[in-house]
């Protein structure tokens, strides 16, 4: 090894975890699951097929039939149970096979596993366990009281696939104070983190970036002046985000789901959702625009992340600044999942509290965003 390899920082990668987080996870919106089909998740190294009873509740099974391997998210729900397309084979959402039409007995054996579900706030959610067993009693999904209110929005729903990634890299963000400036145009004025338990809070508010706002603002393209965030992930997958954005003439509060659930180890599905609050002397065909065009904005910032994710390296020893906020404390958090619930230490779960100091960061960027105006304003016409 040569002098100048001494004095260089190597990048530390860890094998990717080949187990998944144990939690709760979304699927997406029971509106677009219930409709008398089944359909196909691929989740957690495997697939998975998700149906909804006669009744209307909502069953996740996998998804080969464990007859002949039929695939049971090619098949047809038949009253209560999915159907195998192979040799008609009906499973229940128990996980029990409830008939064969052309037998006289179903085999004692025949069962196939189905996975806990928590259907809430027009959510479904499934649980993982890698170690097999059922969600503890005091592990949920806090309940978000305006889903339902006739003064907010429905749904707002995004999806898109993240290729290449872990889940860790989404997660980093909620103690990644400075890539809000960089990356999604927001000086970040205050911001902490608590972590205890199985949540992770960040607080952060934002001042929006002069520099680049639209050259033309208008009803459908608003300038942002600043934001108040309230985040938290309630265990490894499920962010409830309360947003107030602050335009000119009036704020709009908001309600941002940011959640993911991995397919494989080095891909998952990210979800995002938006639910707008109609303010009084709105109509609602303008509430619904104004959730339309915030979530476009939201969508926007998602976008710049994925295209960073693609293309960055996972880092196990990342190399920090003062103003960068707790990466390994967070992580430590974020760790409690991937481990069996027996080996889970305090300093994964006790309370733990981080505010960092932007004073310095926001006099530099304000000098940044200045030269920036300048130079735009230098340019003829």
């Amino acid at each position: 090894m040569t002098q100048h390899d001494q004095a260089v920082r190597h990048i530390e990668v860890d094998p990717t975890p080949r187990r998944f987080a144990r939690g709760w996870h979304c699927l997406g919106l029971t509106r677009d699951l219930a409709d008398g089909r089944p359909h196909r998740v691929d989740a957690f190294g495997q697939k998975l097929v998700v149906f909804a009873g006669s009744d209307g509740a909502l069953h996740v099974l996998d998804a080969y039939c464990r007859h002949m391997g039929g695939d049971l998210s090619q098949g047809t729900v038949k009253g209560d149970e999915i159907a195998c397309p192979f040799h008609d084979w009906r499973w229940g959402g128990d996980g029990r096979c409830k008939q064969i039409p052309y037998a006289r007995r179903v085999p004692l054996r025949a069962r196939t596993a189905a996975w806990p579900t928590l259907v809430q706030d027009g959510m479904l959610f499934v649980w993982n366990d890698p170690e097999g067993n059922p969600p503890p009693a005091d592990v949920t999904i806090p309940r978000i009281p305006q889903v339902g209110d006739d003064r907010w929005t429905e749904w707002l729903w995004y999806e898109t696939v993240i290729d290449g990634a872990n889940c860790r890299e989404i997660v980093d963000n909620v103690v990644d104070m400075a890539h809000f400036f960089y990356v999604h145009y927001s000086f970040p004025t205050y911001f902490k983190n608590v972590f205890e338990g199985t949540t992770a809070h960040q607080y952060m508010d934002g001042a929006g970036r002069e520099d680049v706002r639209p050259a033309r603002p208008s009803a459908r393209n608003p300038v942002v002046l600043g934001t108040s965030s309230v985040a938290a992930y309630h265990g490894p997958s499920f962010m409830i985000d309360e947003v107030t954005y602050h335009y000119e003439d009036l704020d709009v509060d908001t309600i941002l789901i940011n959640c993911h659930y991995p397919i494989d180890e080095s891909s998952f599905v990210l979800q995002y959702g938006i639910m707008v609050e109609k303010k009084e002397g709105i109509s609602d065909e303008d509430a619904e625009a104004m959730a339309a065009t915030t979530g476009k904005f939201i969508r926007y910032g998602f976008e710049q992340d994925v295209a960073i994710w693609k293309s960055k390296a996972r880092i196990d020893n990342p190399l920090l600044c003062e103003e960068d906020g707790p990466v390994y404390q967070l992580r430590r958090w974020y760790q409690q999942f991937y481990v069996d619930a027996a080996a889970v230490a305090p300093e994964m779960t006790d309370r733990f509290e981080f505010e960092i100091d932007t004073t310095h960061a926001n006099e530099a960027w304000q000098l940044e965003v200045q030269d920036n105006l300048a130079a735009r304003d230098a340019v003829p016409g």
